[in-house]
């Protein structure tokens, strides 16, 4: 197989990152006989440096040819205080999503059982271990409505003031494109399903009940079907995570709910994520930020940047042996005791805490090995 990937790494660790993720990438290609075209291109901070833009023409004419995005991370204090539509998140992240119809986010909440001790609650509430998908919609809703400052006139006519206004919308298309995807996902695994809202509340949260409850009934009536409101799944999932397998949310509360689930697990250095089309294009990333801290200084965590294009291999090649691959060699790397300086504790062994380019080397070793006992 052939594909062509466009590779945007970005800021702050990103490229350090990238170049593991395609260490990574270059060892499945050539132990299952594929041929991966990297394309890379500037997005981001230093894409404006460049070019004045966070996502200019150029890095769109790249992804315009590719079939999929492998994507690191961007931002950073040096442009924080740039116009809104200019910062890295806002002026790249967004467009990328809109222009590609990316309206399925796919985020694993996953805890590796070698890393069970790095996780922020009580062993007993992680008996087992955890592993749920949040899959939130991720160009409609409030990030993508209408936002505008208008003056405000009280009722008492004694004052005026500006505000600011946001829309929440959503149409039934767009919940029922989501509900196609969190149910496709739901049925791979066990075939349950929370969806979050807040219908007590806000209109457009009863028609998202109203849509998910009818197509999950008329398509998929075999899946055990919940609904949440969004504080309360806040508060089951900071408490009792395990009773979650699939969450179906809209954009604001998954974008909540996912970096809650991920704090859950002990460390945002593990954990990545998936934005699709229906078409099977997609963006992979992983979900932390570019730690601009720590740039440039070899000790970032390659494994999310890792477990990104393996989720890429999967949902957007369909090369799901090669995924799964990558997962294994992941995990024996952790079983054997090799740490990254930010899952090392006290009594990991000094001489298996790695640096990023050595982490990305032990995976590519592991790959290389698979079947074989190593140590």
């Amino acid at each position: 197989m052939k594909k062509r990937i466009a590779v945007l790494a970005g800021d702050g660790i990103g490229p350090e990152i990238m170049k593991e993720g395609l260490k990574v990438l270059d060892a499945i290609a050539k132990q299952f006989d594929h041929i991966f075209d990297y394309k890379e291109a500037l997005v981001g901070g230093c894409a404006y440096d460049k070019y004045g833009h966070p996502l200019p023409d150029e890095t769109k004419e790249v992804c315009n040819n590719s079939d999929a995005i492998y994507f690191g991370a961007v931002g950073g204090p040096k442009w924080e205080n740039l116009p809104p539509e200019l910062t890295p998140e806002r002026g790249a992240l967004l467009p990328l999503r809109g222009t590609y119809n990316l309206f399925a986010n796919l985020r694993p909440a996953i805890i590796f059982g070698p890393l069970a001790d790095a996780a922020s609650l009580k062993s007993e509430r992680l008996e087992g271990g955890l592993d749920i998908l949040i899959v939130r919609e991720l160009t409609g809703g409030i990030y993508f409505g209408r936002n505008k400052v208008k003056t405000l006139t009280l009722h008492e006519g004694a004052m005026q003031g500006n505000y600011a206004v946001d829309y929440m919308i959503y149409s039934v298309p767009e919940i029922e494109r989501i509900a196609a995807v969190a149910c496709d996902a739901a049925m791979k695994r066990n075939k349950k399903l929370t969806s979050v809202d807040k219908a007590n509340v806000l209109e457009s949260s009863k028609l998202w009940r109203k849509i998910i409850t009818e197509y999950v009934q008329a398509h998929f009536p075999q899946i055990q079907l919940n609904h949440m409101y969004v504080d309360n799944a806040a508060m089951q999932l900071a408490t009792n995570p395990k009773q979650f397998d699939v969450i179906v949310t809209g954009n604001m509360f998954g974008d909540i709910l996912s970096d809650l689930a991920s704090a859950i697990t002990g460390s945002i250095g593990m954990l990545p994520s998936a934005s699709l089309a229906r078409t099977g294009f997609g963006l992979f990333e992983p979900i932390h930020g570019s730690a601009p801290d720590i740039a440039g200084l070899n000790k970032a965590n390659p494994l999310a940047q890792i477990l990104s294009g393996a989720m890429m291999l999967k949902y957007a090649f369909g090369l799901n042996r090669e995924s799964k691959a990558i997962e294994e060699a992941i995990m024996k790397a952790l079983e054997n005791g090799y740490r990254t300086a930010d899952l090392a504790n006290k009594t990991t062994q000094k001489g298996k805490i790695l640096s990023t380019s050595q982490m990305g080397d032990k995976v590519v070793e592991y790959l290389s090995n698979a079947g074989l006992e190593t140590e």
